[in-house]
Protein backbone atom coordinates (compact mmCIF):
# COMPACT_ATOMS: atom_id res chain seq x y z
CA UNK A 1 0.00 0.00 0.00
CA UNK A 2 1.40 3.43 -0.95
CA UNK A 3 2.41 5.86 1.79
CA UNK A 4 -0.09 8.38 0.38
CA UNK A 5 -2.87 6.39 2.06
CA UNK A 6 -1.40 7.50 5.41
CA UNK A 7 -2.34 11.10 4.57
CA UNK A 8 -5.93 10.06 3.86
CA UNK A 9 -6.01 8.08 7.13
CA UNK A 10 -4.91 11.19 9.04
CA UNK A 11 -7.78 13.13 7.45
CA UNK A 12 -10.21 10.37 8.49
CA UNK A 13 -8.76 10.39 12.02
CA UNK A 14 -9.46 14.11 12.38
CA UNK A 15 -12.99 13.73 11.01
CA UNK A 16 -13.78 10.83 13.35
CA UNK A 17 -12.45 12.73 16.36
CA UNK A 18 -14.40 15.92 15.76
CA UNK A 19 -17.62 14.04 14.92
CA UNK A 20 -17.80 12.10 18.19
CA UNK A 21 -15.84 14.17 20.72
CA UNK A 22 -18.71 16.65 21.05
CA UNK A 23 -20.93 13.94 22.54
CA UNK A 24 -18.56 13.38 25.45
CA UNK A 25 -18.21 17.10 26.21
CA UNK A 26 -21.85 18.24 26.18
CA UNK A 27 -21.95 19.13 29.91
CA UNK A 28 -18.78 21.23 29.64
CA UNK A 29 -19.97 22.92 26.44
CA UNK A 30 -23.38 23.63 27.98
CA UNK A 31 -21.73 25.34 30.97
CA UNK A 32 -19.36 27.25 28.73
CA UNK A 33 -22.01 28.83 26.48
CA UNK A 34 -24.80 29.06 29.06
CA UNK A 35 -27.36 26.54 27.78
CA UNK A 36 -28.85 23.28 29.05
CA UNK A 37 -27.25 19.94 28.20
CA UNK A 38 -30.22 18.87 25.99
CA UNK A 39 -29.96 22.19 24.15
CA UNK A 40 -26.22 21.69 23.71
CA UNK A 41 -27.06 18.30 22.17
CA UNK A 42 -28.28 20.20 19.12
CA UNK A 43 -24.61 20.75 18.27
CA UNK A 44 -24.42 17.05 17.32
CA UNK A 45 -27.34 17.60 14.95
CA UNK A 46 -25.63 20.73 13.59
CA UNK A 47 -22.59 18.72 12.55
CA UNK A 48 -24.79 16.04 10.98
CA UNK A 49 -26.68 18.73 9.08
CA UNK A 50 -23.40 20.01 7.68
CA UNK A 51 -22.46 16.51 6.53
CA UNK A 52 -25.80 15.83 4.82
CA UNK A 53 -25.81 19.17 3.00
CA UNK A 54 -22.10 19.47 2.35
CA UNK A 55 -21.43 16.05 0.80
CA UNK A 56 -23.36 16.60 -2.46
CA UNK A 57 -22.98 20.39 -2.44
CA UNK A 58 -19.19 20.61 -2.10
CA UNK A 59 -18.61 17.56 -4.28
CA UNK A 60 -20.70 19.17 -7.01
CA UNK A 61 -18.96 22.54 -6.66
CA UNK A 62 -15.56 20.82 -6.91
CA UNK A 63 -16.48 18.48 -9.76
CA UNK A 64 -13.92 20.05 -12.11
CA UNK A 65 -11.20 20.62 -9.50
CA UNK A 66 -8.27 18.15 -9.52
CA UNK A 67 -8.62 15.72 -6.66
CA UNK A 68 -5.51 16.73 -4.73
CA UNK A 69 -6.41 20.42 -4.84
CA UNK A 70 -9.98 19.61 -3.80
CA UNK A 71 -8.73 17.57 -0.83
CA UNK A 72 -6.61 20.53 0.27
CA UNK A 73 -9.52 22.97 -0.03
CA UNK A 74 -11.87 20.69 1.90
CA UNK A 75 -9.26 20.09 4.62
CA UNK A 76 -8.83 23.87 4.89
CA UNK A 77 -12.59 24.24 5.48
CA UNK A 78 -12.33 21.50 8.11
CA UNK A 79 -9.57 23.42 9.94
CA UNK A 80 -11.49 26.70 9.77
CA UNK A 81 -14.69 25.08 11.06
CA UNK A 82 -12.98 23.50 14.07
CA UNK A 83 -10.97 26.64 14.83
CA UNK A 84 -14.22 28.63 14.76
CA UNK A 85 -15.73 26.04 17.12
CA UNK A 86 -12.87 26.56 19.58
CA UNK A 87 -13.27 30.35 19.47
CA UNK A 88 -17.09 30.68 19.33
CA UNK A 89 -18.23 33.10 22.09
CA UNK A 90 -21.86 31.93 22.25
CA UNK A 91 -24.15 29.04 21.35
CA UNK A 92 -25.45 30.53 18.09
CA UNK A 93 -21.97 31.00 16.64
CA UNK A 94 -20.88 27.61 17.97
CA UNK A 95 -23.86 26.00 16.21
CA UNK A 96 -22.87 27.71 12.95
CA UNK A 97 -19.25 26.64 13.43
CA UNK A 98 -20.29 22.99 13.89
CA UNK A 99 -22.32 23.13 10.67
CA UNK A 100 -19.24 24.56 8.92
CA UNK A 101 -17.01 21.84 10.39
CA UNK A 102 -19.41 19.17 9.11
CA UNK A 103 -19.69 20.50 5.56
CA UNK A 104 -16.46 18.94 4.19
CA UNK A 105 -16.93 15.59 6.00
CA UNK A 106 -18.72 13.62 3.28
CA UNK A 107 -16.82 15.21 0.41
CA UNK A 108 -13.47 14.46 2.07
CA UNK A 109 -14.37 10.81 2.50
CA UNK A 110 -15.85 10.62 -1.01
CA UNK A 111 -12.92 12.22 -2.80
CA UNK A 112 -10.49 10.38 -0.53
CA UNK A 113 -12.04 7.01 -1.39
CA UNK A 114 -11.75 7.69 -5.13
CA UNK A 115 -8.15 8.87 -4.74
CA UNK A 116 -7.30 5.81 -2.62
CA UNK A 117 -8.74 3.45 -5.24
CA UNK A 118 -6.66 5.13 -7.96
CA UNK A 119 -3.42 4.70 -6.03
CA UNK A 120 -3.41 0.90 -6.31
CA UNK A 121 -4.12 -1.93 -8.72
CA UNK A 122 -7.82 -2.83 -9.21
CA UNK A 123 -7.64 -5.98 -7.10
CA UNK A 124 -6.50 -3.96 -4.07
CA UNK A 125 -8.92 -1.04 -4.35
CA UNK A 126 -11.12 -2.05 -1.41
CA UNK A 127 -8.07 -2.59 0.78
CA UNK A 128 -6.89 0.92 -0.08
CA UNK A 129 -10.27 2.42 0.83
CA UNK A 130 -10.44 0.43 4.07
CA UNK A 131 -6.94 1.68 4.95
CA UNK A 132 -8.27 5.22 4.78
CA UNK A 133 -11.26 4.20 6.95
CA UNK A 134 -8.81 2.90 9.57
CA UNK A 135 -8.22 6.51 10.53
CA UNK A 136 -11.90 6.79 11.47
CA UNK A 137 -11.88 3.64 13.60
CA UNK A 138 -8.61 4.56 15.35
CA UNK A 139 -10.23 7.90 16.20
CA UNK A 140 -12.77 5.97 18.29
CA UNK A 141 -9.94 4.25 20.18
CA UNK A 142 -7.53 7.16 20.61
CA UNK A 143 -8.83 10.48 19.27
CA UNK A 144 -12.21 10.61 20.98
CA UNK A 145 -11.09 9.42 24.46
CA UNK A 146 -8.03 11.69 24.42
CA UNK A 147 -10.05 14.63 23.09
CA UNK A 148 -12.73 14.07 25.71
CA UNK A 149 -10.16 13.89 28.52
CA UNK A 150 -8.44 17.02 27.22
CA UNK A 151 -11.74 18.89 27.09
CA UNK A 152 -12.72 17.77 30.58
CA UNK A 153 -9.37 18.75 32.13
CA UNK A 154 -8.47 21.95 30.26
CA UNK A 155 -11.80 23.06 28.78
CA UNK A 156 -13.87 21.99 25.78
CA UNK A 157 -12.29 24.64 23.53
CA UNK A 158 -8.95 22.84 23.76
CA UNK A 159 -10.53 19.70 22.29
CA UNK A 160 -11.63 21.54 19.14
CA UNK A 161 -8.26 23.33 18.98
CA UNK A 162 -6.55 19.92 19.06
CA UNK A 163 -8.76 18.73 16.19
CA UNK A 164 -7.72 21.82 14.22
CA UNK A 165 -4.08 20.86 14.80
CA UNK A 166 -4.84 17.38 13.44
CA UNK A 167 -6.38 19.07 10.40
CA UNK A 168 -3.20 21.09 9.83
CA UNK A 169 -1.13 17.90 10.09
CA UNK A 170 -3.43 16.31 7.53
CA UNK A 171 -2.95 19.27 5.18
CA UNK A 172 0.82 18.89 5.37
CA UNK A 173 0.57 15.14 4.75
CA UNK A 174 -1.71 15.68 1.74
CA UNK A 175 0.69 18.22 0.22
CA UNK A 176 3.68 15.92 0.64
CA UNK A 177 2.22 12.50 -0.13
CA UNK A 178 -0.79 12.70 -2.47
CA UNK A 179 0.10 12.66 -6.19
CA UNK A 180 -1.57 14.97 -8.67
CA UNK A 181 -4.68 13.40 -10.24
CA UNK A 182 -6.12 15.54 -13.05
CA UNK A 183 -9.82 15.49 -13.86
CA UNK A 184 -10.90 14.51 -17.37
CA UNK A 185 -12.64 16.61 -19.98
CA UNK A 186 -15.99 15.01 -19.09
CA UNK A 187 -15.78 16.00 -15.43
CA UNK A 188 -18.41 18.40 -14.08
CA UNK A 189 -21.41 18.51 -11.80
CA UNK A 190 -23.86 17.33 -14.49
CA UNK A 191 -21.58 14.40 -15.28
CA UNK A 192 -21.60 13.41 -11.60
CA UNK A 193 -25.37 13.85 -11.28
CA UNK A 194 -26.04 11.70 -14.35
CA UNK A 195 -24.09 8.88 -12.72
CA UNK A 196 -26.30 9.23 -9.63
CA UNK A 197 -29.36 8.28 -11.72
CA UNK A 198 -28.21 4.66 -11.77
CA UNK A 199 -30.85 2.64 -9.90
CA UNK A 200 -28.14 0.60 -8.20
CA UNK A 201 -26.59 3.78 -6.79
CA UNK A 202 -29.92 4.96 -5.38
CA UNK A 203 -30.68 1.49 -4.01
CA UNK A 204 -27.21 1.37 -2.44
CA UNK A 205 -27.79 4.70 -0.68
CA UNK A 206 -31.17 3.51 0.66
CA UNK A 207 -29.46 0.31 1.83
CA UNK A 208 -26.90 2.40 3.71
CA UNK A 209 -29.56 4.57 5.38
CA UNK A 210 -31.65 1.60 6.54
CA UNK A 211 -28.90 -0.91 7.27
CA UNK A 212 -26.62 1.46 9.16
CA UNK A 213 -29.68 2.77 10.99
CA UNK A 214 -29.61 -0.57 12.81
CA UNK A 215 -26.10 0.11 14.09
CA UNK A 216 -26.90 3.67 15.17
CA UNK A 217 -30.12 2.61 16.92
CA UNK A 218 -27.87 0.78 19.40
CA UNK A 219 -24.73 2.95 19.41
CA UNK A 220 -26.74 6.08 20.27
CA UNK A 221 -27.99 4.46 23.50
CA UNK A 222 -25.07 2.18 24.31
CA UNK A 223 -23.91 4.19 27.34
CA UNK A 224 -27.31 4.27 29.14
CA UNK A 225 -27.86 0.61 28.17
CA UNK A 226 -24.59 -0.28 29.88
CA UNK A 227 -25.11 1.84 32.99
CA UNK A 228 -28.74 0.78 33.52
CA UNK A 229 -28.53 -2.92 32.60
CA UNK A 230 -24.90 -4.00 32.92
CA UNK A 231 -24.27 -1.96 36.03
CA UNK A 232 -20.92 -0.43 35.07
CA UNK A 233 -20.02 3.09 36.18
CA UNK A 234 -20.15 6.18 33.98
CA UNK A 235 -16.36 6.41 34.13
CA UNK A 236 -15.99 2.87 32.76
CA UNK A 237 -18.15 3.50 29.70
CA UNK A 238 -15.25 5.31 27.99
CA UNK A 239 -13.21 2.10 28.14
CA UNK A 240 -16.15 0.13 26.75
CA UNK A 241 -16.52 2.57 23.86
CA UNK A 242 -12.79 2.19 23.19
CA UNK A 243 -13.33 -1.58 23.11
CA UNK A 244 -16.11 -0.97 20.59
CA UNK A 245 -13.56 1.02 18.56
CA UNK A 246 -11.14 -1.92 18.68
CA UNK A 247 -13.87 -4.08 17.16
CA UNK A 248 -14.43 -1.47 14.45
CA UNK A 249 -10.73 -1.48 13.62
CA UNK A 250 -10.65 -5.27 13.30
CA UNK A 251 -13.75 -5.17 11.09
CA UNK A 252 -12.17 -2.54 8.83
CA UNK A 253 -8.96 -4.57 8.47
CA UNK A 254 -10.93 -7.66 7.46
CA UNK A 255 -13.36 -5.78 5.20
CA UNK A 256 -10.78 -4.68 2.62
CA UNK A 257 -9.47 -8.10 1.51
CA UNK A 258 -12.94 -9.68 1.70
CA UNK A 259 -14.48 -6.91 -0.41
CA UNK A 260 -11.73 -7.19 -3.02
CA UNK A 261 -12.43 -10.92 -3.23
CA UNK A 262 -16.24 -10.95 -3.10
CA UNK A 263 -18.07 -7.65 -2.73
CA UNK A 264 -21.72 -8.66 -2.47
CA UNK A 265 -21.21 -11.83 -0.37
CA UNK A 266 -19.23 -9.71 2.12
CA UNK A 267 -22.10 -7.23 2.25
CA UNK A 268 -24.72 -9.96 2.69
CA UNK A 269 -22.76 -11.72 5.42
CA UNK A 270 -22.07 -8.43 7.19
CA UNK A 271 -25.74 -7.47 7.45
CA UNK A 272 -26.84 -10.99 8.44
CA UNK A 273 -24.19 -11.30 11.16
CA UNK A 274 -24.88 -7.75 12.40
CA UNK A 275 -28.57 -8.62 12.83
CA UNK A 276 -27.67 -11.82 14.70
CA UNK A 277 -25.18 -10.04 16.97
CA UNK A 278 -27.73 -7.35 17.87
CA UNK A 279 -30.22 -10.03 18.86
CA UNK A 280 -27.46 -11.60 20.97
CA UNK A 281 -26.79 -8.22 22.58
CA UNK A 282 -30.45 -7.98 23.59
CA UNK A 283 -30.11 -11.22 25.57
CA UNK A 284 -26.62 -10.62 27.02
CA UNK A 285 -26.62 -6.90 27.90
CA UNK A 286 -27.30 -7.67 31.58
CA UNK A 287 -24.15 -9.82 31.94
CA UNK A 288 -20.88 -7.90 31.92
CA UNK A 289 -18.42 -10.27 30.20
CA UNK A 290 -20.81 -11.65 27.53
CA UNK A 291 -22.04 -8.12 26.85
CA UNK A 292 -18.49 -6.81 26.31
CA UNK A 293 -17.71 -9.67 23.92
CA UNK A 294 -20.89 -9.06 21.90
CA UNK A 295 -20.34 -5.27 21.87
CA UNK A 296 -16.87 -5.82 20.38
CA UNK A 297 -18.38 -8.12 17.73
CA UNK A 298 -21.08 -5.55 16.91
CA UNK A 299 -18.34 -2.93 16.43
CA UNK A 300 -16.45 -5.23 14.08
CA UNK A 301 -19.54 -6.06 12.00
CA UNK A 302 -20.61 -2.43 11.74
CA UNK A 303 -17.28 -1.69 10.07
CA UNK A 304 -17.30 -4.86 7.99
CA UNK A 305 -20.21 -3.52 5.91
CA UNK A 306 -18.81 0.01 5.50
CA UNK A 307 -16.19 -0.80 2.85
CA UNK A 308 -18.40 -2.98 0.58
CA UNK A 309 -21.17 -0.35 0.60
CA UNK A 310 -18.63 2.34 -0.33
CA UNK A 311 -17.10 0.21 -3.10
CA UNK A 312 -20.50 -0.83 -4.44
CA UNK A 313 -21.54 2.81 -4.88
CA UNK A 314 -18.25 3.72 -6.54
CA UNK A 315 -18.57 0.76 -8.89
CA UNK A 316 -22.16 1.44 -9.90
CA UNK A 317 -21.52 5.15 -10.41
CA UNK A 318 -18.62 3.94 -12.63
CA UNK A 319 -17.82 6.99 -14.80
CA UNK A 320 -18.33 9.57 -12.03
CA UNK A 321 -17.91 7.88 -8.63
CA UNK A 322 -17.04 10.90 -6.48
CA UNK A 323 -20.60 12.15 -5.87
CA UNK A 324 -21.83 8.66 -5.01
CA UNK A 325 -18.91 8.05 -2.66
CA UNK A 326 -19.54 11.36 -0.88
CA UNK A 327 -23.31 10.87 -0.72
CA UNK A 328 -22.69 7.61 1.12
CA UNK A 329 -21.64 9.67 4.15
CA UNK A 330 -24.80 11.76 3.92
CA UNK A 331 -26.61 8.41 4.06
CA UNK A 332 -24.63 7.45 7.18
CA UNK A 333 -25.73 10.61 8.95
CA UNK A 334 -29.36 10.10 7.93
CA UNK A 335 -28.99 6.59 9.36
CA UNK A 336 -27.58 8.13 12.54
CA UNK A 337 -30.59 10.42 12.93
CA UNK A 338 -33.16 7.80 11.96
CA UNK A 339 -31.67 4.98 14.02
CA UNK A 340 -31.38 7.18 17.12
CA UNK A 341 -34.98 8.34 16.66
CA UNK A 342 -36.36 4.80 16.36
CA UNK A 343 -34.28 3.60 19.31
CA UNK A 344 -35.59 6.47 21.40
CA UNK A 345 -39.18 5.68 20.42
CA UNK A 346 -39.08 2.13 21.78
CA UNK A 347 -37.40 3.25 25.00
CA UNK A 348 -40.00 5.99 25.48
CA UNK A 349 -42.75 3.43 24.79
CA UNK A 350 -41.60 1.47 27.83
CA UNK A 351 -40.02 -1.48 26.03
CA UNK A 352 -36.86 -1.20 28.13
CA UNK A 353 -33.28 -0.05 27.67
CA UNK A 354 -32.35 -3.18 25.73
CA UNK A 355 -35.09 -2.70 23.12
CA UNK A 356 -32.97 -0.62 20.67
CA UNK A 357 -30.97 -3.81 20.00
CA UNK A 358 -34.07 -5.47 18.53
CA UNK A 359 -34.86 -2.34 16.50
CA UNK A 360 -31.30 -2.40 15.21
CA UNK A 361 -31.56 -6.09 14.29
CA UNK A 362 -34.79 -5.46 12.37
CA UNK A 363 -33.21 -2.59 10.42
CA UNK A 364 -30.16 -4.72 9.62
CA UNK A 365 -32.47 -7.44 8.24
CA UNK A 366 -34.23 -4.88 6.05
CA UNK A 367 -30.81 -3.63 4.91
CA UNK A 368 -29.90 -7.21 4.00
CA UNK A 369 -33.12 -7.52 1.98
CA UNK A 370 -32.31 -4.33 0.08
CA UNK A 371 -28.75 -5.52 -0.60
CA UNK A 372 -30.00 -8.88 -1.88
CA UNK A 373 -32.50 -7.04 -4.09
CA UNK A 374 -29.61 -5.09 -5.59
CA UNK A 375 -27.75 -8.33 -6.22
CA UNK A 376 -30.80 -9.84 -7.93
CA UNK A 377 -31.06 -6.81 -10.22
CA UNK A 378 -27.39 -7.38 -11.15
CA UNK A 379 -28.03 -10.92 -12.37
CA UNK A 380 -27.80 -9.86 -16.02
CA UNK A 381 -24.04 -10.41 -15.53
CA UNK A 382 -22.97 -7.15 -17.10
CA UNK A 383 -19.97 -5.66 -15.32
CA UNK A 384 -19.85 -1.98 -14.45
CA UNK A 385 -17.20 0.30 -15.83
CA UNK A 386 -14.71 1.89 -13.50
CA UNK A 387 -12.72 5.08 -13.94
CA UNK A 388 -9.04 4.21 -13.91
CA UNK A 389 -7.62 7.61 -14.67
CA UNK A 390 -9.65 10.76 -15.14
CA UNK A 391 -11.42 10.53 -18.43
CA UNK A 392 -10.35 6.92 -19.06
CA UNK A 393 -12.65 3.94 -18.56
CA UNK A 394 -11.79 0.27 -18.55
CA UNK A 395 -13.69 -2.92 -17.90
CA UNK A 396 -12.90 -4.11 -14.37
CA UNK A 397 -11.92 -7.56 -13.30
CA UNK A 398 -14.77 -9.73 -12.13
CA UNK A 399 -15.01 -10.82 -8.50
CA UNK A 400 -16.20 -14.30 -7.72
CA UNK A 401 -19.67 -12.95 -7.06
CA UNK A 402 -20.01 -11.78 -10.62
CA UNK A 403 -19.98 -8.03 -10.15
CA UNK A 404 -17.21 -5.54 -10.63
CA UNK A 405 -15.10 -3.91 -7.99
CA UNK A 406 -13.92 -0.34 -8.36
CA UNK A 407 -10.25 0.17 -8.89
CA UNK A 408 -7.56 1.84 -10.84
CA UNK A 409 -4.84 1.04 -13.30
CA UNK A 410 -2.63 3.61 -11.66
CA UNK A 411 0.35 2.11 -9.89
CA UNK A 412 1.31 3.10 -6.34
CA UNK A 413 2.89 6.50 -6.39
CA UNK A 414 1.84 7.23 -9.97
CA UNK A 415 1.24 10.88 -10.80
Amino acid sequence: MPLALLALAVVAFGIGTTEFVTMGLLPQIADGVGVSVPHAGNLVSAYALGVVVGAPLLTGMGARVPHKRLLLILSGVFVVGNTASALAPNFALLFAARVLAGLPHGALFGVGAVVAAKLVAPDRAARAVSTMFLGLTVANIVGVPVGTALGQQLGWRYAFAAVSAIGVAALVALVLLIPHQPRGAQSGVMHELRAMKNKQVMLGLVTAVVGFGGYFAVYSYLVPMLTHLTGISDASTTLVLALFGVGMTVGTLVAGPLTDRALRPTLYAGFALLAASLVALYFTIGQLVPALVVITIVGALSSLITTPVQMLLMTKAHEAPTMAAASNHSAFNLANAGGAWLGGLVIAAGWGWSSPALVGAALAVVGLGLAVTGGYLDRDGRGSKVVTTSGTVREPYETDEGSATAGSACKPGAH
